[in-house]
């Protein structure tokens, strides 16, 4: 299965990339059906097809995400839309 690794170094305190975090899940829950919760710092989804995880460091974001066959062809524009979304909120 394909995987998306992707680190984003940030400089916000925790609790409010958390909150950033948060803004983005609650968007992939509306656009793609995406389910998720958080143990500790790190918010776990998934949906038929992808499943992952978003950790929130002190000074940095992970995320990492195995897709599914179906979406197997569509990991270069995923990761891509990731990164722009990481761009945004944390560039």
């Amino acid at each position: 299965m394909p995987k998306i690794d992707i680190r984003r170094p940030h400089q916000l305190p925790v609790a409010e990339a958390r909150a950033v975090i948060d803004q983005v899940a609650a968007r992939m829950r509306e656009k793609f059906g995406m389910e998720g919760h958080w143990q500790g710092d790190t918010l776990r989804f998934s949906r038929p097809g992808v499943n992952g995880s978003i950790a929130v460091g002190d000074d940095a974001i992970q995320v990492n995400a195995e897709l599914g066959m179906m979406l197997a062809p569509l990991k270069g524009m995923v990761e891509q839309e990731i990164r722009r979304k990481l761009d945004e909120h944390f560039g």
